[in-house]
């Protein structure tokens, strides 16, 4: 039997996810080096796969900038008038965004509304580029003039707070209606004009150190990386509303920032026992601390308890597995995507806050399934 010819593979792939909205029109591909990593070949293969859609009308290869899907409404770069856009910048390297946006994909296509993705396609070493990349989206979505938008805005990345606000702003100015996923633009508790959904994050820090607490941990560190997202400060509120309800003091430096990989950092973290509890802004970070931690041999929860949130897949394949708070990724997407119709419907509508109930999901990582001391 004949195997197709692996740039047959490749235009085929890229066919397919371009008829099923992955790539809306006007949306940058992956890049060649990419696409050779993706399929494991070489240059000159993706480059064939490329001409053939271009060949085919599909896309358009600009020099030094990249491979668009080609634009093919009758108007001057205006598509349908019921077009929407994510503008998720970090959509490649956070799981909770990917699983956000493809059900917000499928519920576009069942309201029959076309979608631009706007999100990085591959982690990015630069990390200017992301940013980079968000406003070269956001313009195309204002040239367009779509009719509204999914943001989530950026973290980790310098300038973040500014280049956000800009985003924000210049969509608004457009006219075209913004709805903000998991987090605010601003430092909590500071909340912008724009309908937001996402996750009560403040409730979610409180039930994961109410529930250490409970398992007899009275010293806490939270630990996070810098520029971390407005969520990470109401989690840190969330925990110490919990400590002030039991009546614990937390150490004047219990919350750490820093890089959970450095081991300079983690072993100033497990220094003479500082705390007996770490409460860590994600499962990222929680995992990458464990791991850091078994390197110089402690081990949770016998050492140390830690925990995370937002329950991705990696939190059960961890040693322990990450006690951790969940997201309900699929109920954020169907609420978001029907606040951005009740947006549509009436703009004069006030600015919402829409937060889902936190879940704990109990693991090994907290200690939980420890033997207790036995007592008489």
């Amino acid at each position: 039997m004949k195997t197709k010819p692996k740039h047959n593979e490749i235009s085929s792939h890229l066919q397919t996810e371009i008829t099923a909205g992955r790539y809306g029109e006007g949306a940058r591909l992956p890049s060649e080096v990419q696409l050779v990593k993706q399929f494991s070949v070489s240059r000159p293969t993706v480059a064939r796969a490329l001409r053939d859609l271009e060949a085919q009308g599909l896309i358009e290869r600009r020099a030094g900038s990249g491979t668009y899907v080609r634009n093919t409404s009758p108007t001057s770069g205006r598509i349908n008038s019921r077009t929407l856009g994510l503008l998720v910048p970090g959509l490649a390297t956070t799981e909770i965004f990917q699983i956000i946006c493809g059900e917000i994909a499928s519920l576009a296509r069942v309201q029959d509304y076309g979608l631009l993705w706007g999100g990085s396609t591959s982690p990015r070493v630069d990390t200017d580029a992301s940013l980079k990349h968000a406003e070269e989206l956001c313009h195309q979505f204002i040239e367009r003039k779509i009719t509204g938008v999914f943001f989530a805005p950026a973290e980790l990345e310098s300038g973040q707070e500014k280049a956000n606000r800009h985003l924000a702003e210049s969509l608004r100015e457009a006219g075209i209606p913004v709805v903000l996923i998991d987090r605010d633009l601003l430092d909590f508790p500071g909340r912008t004009e724009f309908d937001l959904v996402g996750l009560d994050n403040m409730a979610s820090g409180y039930i994961v150190a109410d529930h250490l607490i409970k398992l007899g941990c009275k010293r806490f560190f939270f630990v996070a990386r810098p520029l971390s997202a407005a969520t990470v400060d109401a989690r840190i509120a969330g925990v110490r509303g919990a400590l002030a309800r039991h009546r614990l003091e937390p150490d004047p430096c219990w919350i750490r920032t820093g890089d959970p990989a450095d081991m300079k950092f983690v072993r100033g973290l497990t220094a003479g026992k500082q705390a007996d509890a770490f409460i860590c802004a994600n499962d990222f970070t929680a995992a990458t601390l464990l791991r850091s931690m078994q390197s110089i041999g402690i081990r949770a929860p016998k050492d140390f308890r830690v925990v995370g949130f937002d329950d991705v897949k990696y939190a059960t394949l961890v040693s322990p597995p990450l006690t951790t708070v969940h997201q309900p990724c699929r109920d954020i997407a169907v609420i978001a995507f029907r606040t951005m119709l009740e947006r549509l419907a009436e703009p004069s509508l006030p600015a919402r806050s829409i937060y889902l109930t936190p879940h704990l999901v109990v693991r090994e990582s907290c200690g939980a399934y420890l033997p207790r001391p036995k007592t008489g």
